[in-house]
């Protein structure tokens, strides 16, 4: 998720995103499985709908690098382990959520999450 206000004045002022994207309960998440459990995806829908209506979906194969290249690529950058996560940009289809609304999304396959917005 991201906070346009933080984003838009970082924009403004030349500095980075980060508080933009990295603000408390910004990123829900389903579940986690290791990779031996699951392997490296290389095709698989992936999808979010708000309050019942679809709003993103493409799939794994569409991802401008694969998953195991990103993997790859970060861990000559940073250690990686267990339980790391890594954040790449989503499907067409951002907008804006209010409180109330219900977000449900997943990855086929894998798992999926849902979450009210507070």
């Amino acid at each position: 998720m991201t906070r346009r206000d933080l984003q838009a004045e970082a924009k403004k002022l030349g500095r980075p995103w980060d508080t933009a994207k990295g603000f408390d309960h910004s990123a829900p998440l389903g579940p986690i499985h290791p990779v031996v459990k699951v392997g490296h995806l290389e095709k698989s829908a992936i999808w979010l709908t708000v309050n019942g209506e679809e709003k993103q979906r493409s799939d794994i194969s569409q991802l401008i690098w694969s998953v195991g290249y990103t993997i790859a690529y970060l861990s000559t950058l940073f250690g990686l382990f267990p339980g790391d996560l890594i954040f790449t940009g989503t499907p067409k289809g951002v907008g804006a959520i209010q409180k109330g609304d219900l977000m449900k999304g997943g990855v086929d396959g894998i798992g999926e999450f849902s979450v009210r917005v507070v």
